[in-house]
């Protein structure tokens, strides 16, 4: 029991609540709408979340060092157009080597965040609302106002969207959803296991104690932006295959997605709290209410941006409110089962000795 009391956190209950919501969601709109559970619908936000799944796993290493990462949005856009390009051109580049292209630009473009968050010390927010700008540009002045077109991409790359991994039942689950279910479940291992990981949660926790204990603080910051930037490429690789047509405006918004599901899932933007695995969940959650609210209500983008803003701000407040309080209640149980225990084992000795 003990062993299972240390297994299970407060955290947690944020995860099995999610899990909850998106049922009772998903049992809504089949009420509401024709057809809802048919393999059609689970293929269509399975494809959906999958770029914002991998996204947000990089965010969330970033959110979990008190950080935050503005520039996703045009890292995906940036990879996704200049890969693109690329392909035109060279219909004959192997399908590694453009995964590993956009990995690495990715990752290039995320370096010169953390370059400037770890070691310049200049605030987060600041710098990645300036790249947020700068990579835009930058994409908007080598293209020429000119867009990458379905046509001009190689048949395999066009084809990826559809291709299942593997069948279960009547449910087709698509590679590009598979590749983003592979990034959560290594990096919701890497923050678990590794030591590395671990770290990133004393950072964010108690940055000073972090340091006292002699983390190497700025590294760790610098390798968490550099692995949102090369996610975000990945997730550019995965747009570009979903769309094809690629204009210098793709992936604007995805910064905003990629925060809204870490922190409904659960990703404390204070740091030291979260998971990808909770972040997953969160993306899971908008995706299913955006989809089902286009095919019920048929809302509008702004409304759409709209729901996203109110979950962030209801994410928060439970998370300020209600969480802090249960993490108390917790800390508490946890001291006083510590207490008795070792009363217990005080009692065990003294009747040892006598």
């Amino acid at each position: 029991m003990n062993a299972l009391r240390r297994r299970f956190q407060p955290e947690q209950i944020r995860e099995l609540v999610l899990i909850g919501l998106i049922i009772g969601i998903l049992i809504f709109f089949g009420t509401q709408i024709d057809n809802y559970f048919s393999p059609r619908t689970f293929t269509r936000i399975s494809t959906s979340v999958a770029v914002i799944a991998v996204v947000a796993v990089g965010q969330t290493l970033v959110i979990l060092t008190r950080n935050i990462d503005l520039s996703v949005g045009s890292i995906v856009g940036f990879t996704a157009y200049v890969v693109g390009t690329l392909l035109s051109i060279n219909n004959d580049i192997p399908p590694v080597m453009v995964v590993l292209m956009a990995i690495a630009m990715g990752a290039v473009m995320g370096s010169i965040n953390g370059l400037l968050v770890a070691y310049g010390r200049v605030p987060a927010i600041i710098v990645t609302l300036g790249t947020l700008a700068l990579f835009r540009t930058v994409l908007v002045e080598i293209s020429g106002a000119n867009s990458v077109l379905t046509n001009e991409l190689p048949r395999w790359l066009v084809n990826l969207p559809p291709v299942n991994a593997f069948t279960i039942g009547s449910l087709d689950i698509r590679l590009l959803f598979f590749m983003a279910v592979v990034v959560v479940l290594v990096f919701q291992l890497v923050v678990s296991y590794l030591p590395w990981g671990r770290r990133l949660y004393a950072i964010g926790s108690n940055p000073d104690a972090a340091r006292v204990a002699g983390f190497p603080a700025q590294r760790i910051i610098f390798t968490a932006f550099v692995l949102s930037g090369a996610l975000a490429g990945l997730g550019g690789f995965m747009f570009l295959a979903r769309f094809g047509n690629i204009t210098v405006v793709a992936g604007q918004g995805i910064e905003l997605q990629s925060v809204a599901a870490a922190v409904v899932g659960g990703v404390n933007i204070n740091g030291g709290l979260g998971s990808p695995f909770g972040a997953f969940l969160g993306a899971i959650l908008i995706d299913v209410l955006d989809n089902s609210l286009i095919r019920w209500l048929a809302i509008s983008e702004f409304w759409r941006d709209a729901l996203l803003g109110l979950l962030i701000l209801l994410a928060v407040a439970t998370d300020t409110v209600i969480m802090n309080r249960l993490r108390k209640v917790w800390a508490r149980h946890e001291l006083q089962v510590s207490s008795d225990g070792e009363a217990t084992a005080e009692k065990g000795g003294a009747g040892y000795a006598a």
